[in-house]
This record gives structure tokens, sequence and C-alpha cells, in this order.
């Protein structure tokens, strides 16, 4: 396929590609994003050159052959990039191609997926870089409440609770049902309270009670909801480092996201429960960079003060001069800033970055690192512009596809369910046209998605 030399004018109205073959363009889309990486420019090429009618045989293919969305791949790939790419070979913005080339619902997606016009006025050019700039500023200053969707029950009985739990799990079969509506409607303080009722009253460990009578999914969500939080994230760095590989998602979802105090009580423990300091277990299972990231995530040293503009400035031209030095030296400049900085602080230093380079920092840090180093950082960056997304992103990809990801979306659900999770509810809602309960609902099954569905709090 020829490709448009740079600065080809755009004509508008494509019309059919000669020997058009749906099938043969569905598995050039697909190879083009499987993998690492993505071929950005051959994506951009196919989807430009083909009717509306074609794109739309196209997308119909590609879910035949690979039981997947298009739209929904396309989601993932980095639409700030290809947008540039097209407005340079074009001169012309793929919104107003979008706008006024396709229809229907097919239009309606395609303009959501690529999220802006770039032939609209702005103060920097690409337009990508003033929408870049304003959503950093609009993460400074928000002011969100953060709402849990578990609350501490308001006629809490500990010694009712406690001999009902034994009542469902006494004789033969178990009452899952029982054992869901107490455990998810009470709040983590309250169920260490049925904890210490049910050793006195029976004389036995709830915990171990449990796990003898469920099991599977139910069982890690049910156990993982009696542990104390502390306990509960220091449990599922272990499993992330037992056995032959690591699971470096959930390394980095945990430490990259918990507070200063949240993480001094997972580091206390971690060390009660294993007798080994998390410092340790990471600098034995992890290396290079990566380890060195997380190990000072780890420490939970962030500054915790208000944003300091003259430094602000100082530090985003630290981490924006990517020219000088190495690979290496570059990110040990992106790890003493986005590990130690405050919150408010970082908000600032990013808005300064995309002034000085006209991008945002994702979108440096997505183009000069890769694998893990890269991921945490990116991790970093989510989760100080909008932590709640940052989850509610997870829990999405946790359910997206073929086959459900039940540790991260048990994990999520348990440790964030008295802190955001409400938040993470709207934010899902809001990028993806679809409530949680909705996905999860469609996902899960049994009483793991009634277990799941109580903590989730209900439908939006």
């Amino acid at each position: 396929m020829a490709k448009p030399a740079q600065g080809t004018k755009y004509r508008g109205s494509i019309c059919d590609f000669p020997d058009f073959d749906p099938s043969q363009d569905a598995e050039t889309l697909y190879n083009a994003m499987k993998g690492f990486g993505s071929d950005k420019e051959a994506i951009l090429e196919l989807i430009t050159s083909r009717s509306n009618r074609q794109r739309q045989e196209i997308c119909q293919n590609y879910k035949s052959l690979y039981g997947k969305d298009l739209i929904a791949d396309l989601n993932e790939l980095d639409m700030l990039d290809i947008r540039e790419i097209f407005r340079t070979k074009y001169e012309k913005s793929l919104y107003s191609m979008i706008k006024n080339d396709t229809s229907g619902e097919y239009k309606k997606a395609l303009l959501k997926l690529c999220g802006g016009d770039d032939d609209a006025a702005g103060q920097f050019f690409p337009e990508a870089a003033q929408v870049a700039y304003q959503m950093w500023e609009l993460s400074a200053v928000a002011r969100v409440e953060l709402k849990g969707t578990v609350h501490p029950a308001g006629d809490f009985n500990p010694d009712a609770d406690a001999k009902a739990l034994r009542k469902a799990m006494k004789g033969l079969g178990t009452d899952e049902d029982t054992i869901i509506d107490i455990i998810a409607h009470r709040s983590n303080a309250q169920r260490q309270q049925i904890r210490q009722t049910f050793k006195s009253h029976f004389g036995r460990d709830l915990m171990a009670d449990l796990k003898s009578e469920l099991s599977g999914d139910l069982a890690r969500l049910i156990l993982g909801l009696m542990m104390p939080p502390a306990h509960y994230d220091a449990k599922q760095l272990k499993k992330a480092m037992e056995g032959a590989g690591t699971d470096e998602k959930a390394l980095i979802e945990i430490l990259a996201t918990r507070t200063n105090a949240e993480i001094q009580a997972i580091n206390e423990a971690y060390k009660e429960d294993y007798h080994k300091s998390l410092e340790d277990a990471l600098s034995s299972d992890t290396s290079g960079h990566f380890k060195r990231i997380l190990i000072s995530l780890a420490t939970g040293n962030r500054e915790e003060g208000g944003e300091d503009r003259e430094r602000a400035r100082e530090d985003a031209q630290e981490i924006a001069d990517t020219s000088s030095g190495d690979k290496s030296s570059l990110e040990t400049r992106f790890m003493m800033i986005l590990c130690t900085r405050s919150y408010p602080h970082l908000r600032r230093v990013f808005q300064e970055f995309v002034k000085m380079t006209n991008y945002d920092v994702e979108h440096t840090i997505k183009k000069e690192m890769s694998g893990d180093v890269r991921d945490v950082f990116v991790a970093i960056v989510q989760s100080v512009k909008n932590k709640p997304l940052f989850f509610a992103d997870k829990l999405y990809k946790s359910m997206k596809g073929a086959g459900t990801d039940e540790k991260t979306l048990t994990r999520i659900m348990v440790s964030r369910s008295e802190i955001d999770l409400l938040n993470i509810r709207r934010e899902f809602i809001e990028k993806y046209d679809k409530s949680l309960h909705q996905a999860t609902e469609g996902d899960t099954s049994g009483h793991f998605l009634k277990a799941l569905l109580a903590i989730c709090g209900g439908e939006d």
C-alpha cells in the first residue's frame, strides 16, 4: 500500500478501496496491534483509506475471526500518537475525517475513541497538548470526596453475626448466602470483632472454618474481606512473589497506589506475617531499575506537602531532557521525582512538563521506556491524575475479552471497598458506558457474583 507523502491533504469522502478484502484487513489490524508496541502508521493508513461501508465490514470480520471488538482494541492504543501522525500527513484532524466520512453508532464510537479535534484553536500545538495541560489543571484543583461502598452496619451485633455464621457452616452443607450477607455488609473493623466473638463463643477460628467450608473464587473473596487491610495487601504482595514467576502487575498496582500510612502498615504486617522485611523480599525477587523503583515506593516516604512552583519547574526540566545521558540516567531521574514528590506537587510538575515539551508525561514515558519500568511509572502518573479511574481501567481489563482475571478483580474489589469503590464505579460507567454492576454480572456467576455485587453496592 503506497504511503501518502508528508503534508498530503486529506480530500474527504473516501471512495471504496479497490480489491477490498475485509478478512485480510482484519488480520492486518490484528497483527499491527498484537504483541509489544503497535504499528500505528499501518493502522492509521488502513483505516483512513477504506470507505465507511468497508470499515464496518472489517469490524464484523474482526469480531468473527478473533472474537474481539475492534473498537475496544483500538481503544487500547495511544490515540494522541495516532492523531499526531494523521495531522502531520494530511494537514487535517483525524476527528474531522471521522465526522465527515462515517455515520451512525460507528461514527459515535470512533469520535469517542478519537477523543478530541486537533483542528480546534488551542494555546499549544498540537491540540492534544492543550488537552493534557487542562487535564492536569483539573486534577490539581479537583476536590473529590472519596467514598467506599461498604460501610459499618448500623444495627451491628457481633454476637448474633457469630452465631449466624456458625450455624451457616455447621453440619452438612454450607449456607453461602448467609455468609455473604453478613461479611459483605460489615466494615472491616466489624469483621474483626465478629472474628474475636466467634472464637470466644465457640473456641474456633472463624478464618479456618471459612477456609474449610468455601472454595475457589468465593473463598478468596470472603477470606480477603476478613483480613485487616494491611495484612491483605501484604499477602497479595507475598503471593505476587511466590513460585516460579513474579506477578509484576500486582506489585505495581499495590505499591504505586497506596498512601505513606498504608505502605508503612503493609511493611509492619509483612514482617509480622512472614518474618522477613518487604524490602528484602522485593530485593530477592526483582532486579535492575524496576527493583530500585519498587523499593523506593515500599519505603512509604513520599513527601506530603503541597506544590512548590519553582521546584516544580526544575523537576519538570529534569525529566523533560530526554536527550542527555543514557536510558538508565533518564529512568533514575524519573524515579527520584515520581517516587518521592507529593501528589499535589507532581500534578504541577506534569503541567510544567506539558508546557516545556508539548507532550503529556505519560506519552513520553511510553515512548522512552519499556517493560516493567514503563508500567510502574505509568501507574504512578495515572494514580496521581485520577486514582479511581486507574482502578476502573484495571477492573475493565480484568473482565475484558475471553476469560476473567478473578485475582485482579477480587483484589481491587476487596482493597478499595471501604476507600473509593463508589468513585471507581462512577469513573467506570463514565468511560465504558456500562456500569461496574453490569460488567460484573456479565462476567461472573454463582455465589462469587452475589458477593461481588454486594461489595459493588448497587447499580448505576
